[in-house]
């Protein structure tokens, strides 16, 4: 059990943010252990033959058999979000005395010697933690950032808008209690089932601030392995079956005839909150085609939009839940 001390003034520094290269870590485990994300399986199929020609033997390394990774490929997020590069820039900061606790820390715990690649990288560690960075950064720019990341962004804005709606309308007890069921949040205390039962931490957060990071590759909420790091828990993110390119949803005959097709269709995919990128995909149009018809949807009053960061979502409103016949409850 991991368990957050949070004062008031901590309760009211909690706050969400994204991270590019934690995905990107985190998504390793796609390669070592794919049964555990079959949301995400089919799109990293398709990146399978470029992930192949990388420094894939390294990047695998990095996975503990128990789904560990290093905490420094994970730094927490200083900005809700933050540039790729920016956080790449602090991995390689890492002290390069520091890079063999850090990897001990991930395998040992768990019986497991270091992978031979790791263990030989550290006779000289400020190489191979260039190597690793190396490794990250080309990953990236291959595999992840051309067309996954994009559609990733959009659904993980939606998650935190959701969750800020959660936190603004019911507090942070309901907040918790809908992150994940690892969570539980009893007198100001917040703790985190980490499934190693010899493992009993308590963390006073005493002003540091707590982040909550959405994730595509979590069955639950984590932490960071380490103590010593500021407190940040990530939890799965909503909205993962939209990864998997869903066909387009059934809409009632009567609502396409009065707002025709292309509209009747927009509303019931809007749910959830999502952004003109990630509706675009979704429906196979462009995204210049589906600023038209949110532009007229939210001019009737049939959606909201909100800015989050640089982009702007969109989500039904009560009129628009009325419409399309999934009215609110409560």
């Amino acid at each position: 059990m991991h368990r957050f001390k949070l004062g008031l003034a901590d309760l009211a520094t909690t706050w969400f943010a994204c991270s590019p290269v934690q995905e990107a870590a985190l998504s390793l485990r796609m390669w070592t252990h794919p049964g555990h994300y079959r949301l995400q399986s089919a799109a990293f199929e398709r990146l399978r033959p470029a992930f192949e020609r990388l420094d894939s033997a390294l990047l695998l390394s990095l996975v503990s058999p128990h789904r560990w990774i290093p905490d420094f490929l994970t730094p927490r997020p200083a900005t809700p979000w933050p540039d790729f590069r920016t956080e790449l820039a602090a991995v390689r900061a890492l002290p390069p005395e520091q890079l063999r606790p850090e990897l001990e820390q991930t395998f040992l715990p768990h019986h497991q010697p270091l992978p031979p690649l790791l263990a030989a990288g550290l006779a000289d560690p400020a190489r191979l933690l260039a190597r690793i960075a190396d490794a990250l950064e080309e990953y990236w720019e291959c595999c992840l950032a051309p067309g996954w990341w994009p559609q990733a962004r959009a659904a993980l804005e939606a998650d935190l808008v959701y969750r800020s709606r959660v936190l603004a309308q019911q507090g942070a007890a309901a907040l918790f209690a809908d992150l994940d069921h690892r969570l539980r949040w009893t007198d100001g205390v917040l703790s985190v089932d980490r499934r190693w039962k010899e493992w009993d931490e308590e963390i006073t957060v005493d002003g540091r601030g707590l982040v909550l990071v959405p994730t595509f590759f979590a069955r639950g909420a984590i932490t960071m392995i380490s103590n010593d790091r500021a407190p940040q828990i990530s939890y799965p993110a909503r909205g993962q079956a939209g990864m998997a390119a869903p066909p387009s949803p059934v809409t009632p005959r009567a609502l396409e005839q009065l707002l025709g097709a292309p509209k009747a269709r927009l509303l019931a995919l809007l749910a959830e909150p999502a952004s003109t990128t990630d509706l675009a995909y979704r429906l196979g149009v462009t995204p210049g085609a589906v600023s038209q018809h949110l532009a007229v949807l939210h001019r009737t009053g049939l959606v909201n939009r909100a800015r989050h960061g640089r982009s702007v979502l969109y989500s039904r409103s009560p009129l628009g839940d009325e419409l399309s016949g999934h009215p609110r409850r409560g």
